[in-house]
């Protein structure tokens, strides 16, 4: 699962993993939310499927992602409780994998002073 707070930088993230050609599948924002099970679903369950996009606060609150063993947080949020509630996304009932969560912190930077307070 790469998480990031905006949909600017998934896009960015997205085009890096599709000259990769990696499999994958995105949601944000903009995604349909009838759709949005159909898509936990499929990652879950077809191991075809090499990673999930997703924004921070779309992805971030009910779902589960127990297919997952992998977490980055591309960039952190102010609020600590919502790169918490991203993390949690694999840390759930039925998984029976061990999870690594990656966060990327930039050092000398803002988003090195957010980690700091959190």
């Amino acid at each position: 699962l790469i998480f990031s707070q905006t949909r600017m930088m998934l896009n960015l993230i997205q085009k890096f993993v599709e000259r990769k050609g990696f499999n994958f599948k995105r949601m944000d924002g903009n995604t349909n939310v009838a759709a949005r099970q159909g898509l936990v679903d499929k990652f879950n369950n077809d191991e075809r499927i090499f990673g999930m996009l997703l924004t921070t606060k779309t992805g971030g609150v009910g779902v589960n992602f127990v297919g997952a063993n992998r977490i980055i947080l591309f960039d952190p949020d102010w609020n600590p409780q919502t790169d918490r509630q991203a993390n949690e996304r694999a840390w759930r009932f039925g998984q029976k994998k061990e999870v690594t969560v990656y966060r990327l912190i930039t050092a000398g930077t803002i988003e090195e002073k957010i980690y700091h307070r959190q």
